[in-house]
């Protein structure tokens, strides 16, 4: 059965993930977005006292506001961070994009990157699978994380309750955004419960048919 913990982190109020498997108990961290010191620590102390084994360090884009704890993290577990190929120049230089999206100065390190995550990847950790789909719109290369058999998907800043992620950064495309939404809107089964990068969860069957920007009816 898998088990899921929300920090809530930095001033932009980003959802950071840690899902585990309660009988493995491996894990997979989604979009550390821990900025404050206070932050970072209550990700640690958790997967410490929880006792995790943090397979996989996986991000739905490489916007600032989700990679804030990323290197630390890294670090901390010796492990790489896994984002789609098309925003790995993101990530490979937070001081840059923090500069030039953010207009603020940012000096920590970025984090080591892993393989490249592409649309259809198979994620695994314990008894679970997460499906890569890729959804360009908000960043070029934003993905959703899918597990099929608990009904959940991490939606990143692709599609938030009622509302979606803006397409006016560099590499923005609402029209691709659009299609993105179309896909989820056909892909995900009924009764998926969405988890975003901002804000509350909510489902599929609620964004279908209330979500202006992704009504089917």
């Amino acid at each position: 059965m898998l088990q899921l913990k929300t920090f809530q982190c930095n001033p932009l109020q980003e959802n950071t993930y840690v899902l585990f498997d309660s009988t493995t108990l491996d894990a997979v961290v989604i979009d550390c977005g821990a900025l404050f010191l206070s932050e970072r620590e209550a990700v640690s102390s958790y997967i410490s006292q929880q006792r995790l084994h943090v397979c996989h360090l996986l991000l739905t884009h490489g916007h600032l506001d989700h990679c804030f704890g990323c290197a630390s993290l890294a670090q901390e577990l010796g492990l790489p961070v896994r984002v789609h190929d098309a925003d790995r120049p993101l990530v490979a230089d937070l001081s840059l994009q923090a500069r030039q999206l953010f207009g603020m100065p940012y000096g920590e390190p970025s984090p080591l990157l892993g393989d490249a995550l592409a649309d259809g990847d198979a994620i695994s950790f314990g008894p679970h699978t997460l499906q890569v789909i890729h959804t360009p719109g908000h960043t070029p290369g934003g993905v959703v994380f899918h597990c099929p058999e608990e009904r959940i998907a991490f939606t990143g800043d692709t599609l938030f309750r009622m509302s979606v992620g803006r397409t006016d950064f560099p590499g923005g495309s609402w029209q691709q955004l659009i299609q993105s939404l179309s896909r989820l809107a056909s892909t995900l089964p009924t009764g998926t419960t969405l988890y975003t990068g901002h804000g509350p969860a909510t489902t599929i069957d609620d964004e279908r048919s209330y979500n202006p920007y992704m009504k089917t009816d």
